[in-house]
């Protein structure tokens, strides 16, 4: 298979993306199956490309919550297809996150595509869902012995919940990780709260999550 036609497919997936329309993103993806192509790479390349340029847009006010929307109903008919192709890629370790939004807020899209995206890359995802207890992510993540716990805020009410969530999170585990995001986090709170980083989308989340298990790993292997 030609490189070129490869590329083709994964700009197809990422206008599809962007340009939210279902029906092209699942028509090339399944090409992309019966081509035998690396799923896991126009996933990532397609998808999560295509994602990482809604999310501009929304940031810049170009798209707002129905086309984001949108653009997530065309990204899982795509993924929908990819997913049991896709063979996660070697030389780098997979973790364990617990994912949930916080008590209060019940916006979930960014969770949500999240959730694709890591789970697409071979991690495993407990995930919360939306307007989560506090006490939940501590309980799921001692139960599941989940290396990064991310958190999502949309709110300024609900984003206060993080300072006093950290802490008890730390004291059950002091060596989870902690990854918030939302649109009211930003780096300070991340230096306010405690916390260890944030990711304005899910393509950077996945590398920043990447990171930290890397650090994870390290550690153990020391200890």
């Amino acid at each position: 298979m030609s490189a070129e036609k490869e590329q083709e497919i994964i700009k197809r997936l990422q206008d599809a993306v962007i340009n939210y329309k279902a029906a092209d993103a699942k028509k090339a993806a399944e090409e992309a199956v019966a081509l035998g192509l690396d799923a896991y790479k126009v996933t990532m390349e397609g998808l999560a490309g295509g994602m990482e340029v809604v999310s501009q847009k929304f940031d810049n006010h170009e798209y707002f919550v129905p086309e984001t929307l949108l653009c997530a109903k065309a990204l899982y008919a795509a993924l929908d297809i990819l997913k049991p192709h896709i063979k996660v890629q070697q030389g780098g370790p997979r973790g364990q996150v617990v994912l949930g939004v916080m008590q209060g807020d019940v916006h979930d899209l960014g969770k949500n595509i999240i959730k694709a995206i890591f789970e697409a890359s071979g991690w495993t995802v407990h995930d919360l869902g939306r307007d989560v207890p506090l006490k939940k992510f501590v309980e799921e993540q001692l139960k599941t012995d989940s290396d990064i716990v991310m958190l999502s805020a949309m709110m300024t009410t609900s984003m206060v919940g993080i300072k006093k969530l950290i802490p008890m999170i730390k004291e059950k585990n002091p060596k989870v990780k902690i990854m918030i995001g939302g649109a009211p986090i930003t780096e300070k709170t991340v230096e306010e709260y405690g916390a260890d980083v944030t990711a304005d989308n899910a393509p950077n989340a996945l590398r920043e999550a990447m990171k930290m298990l890397e650090t994870l790993r390290k550690g153990e292997a020391a200890a």
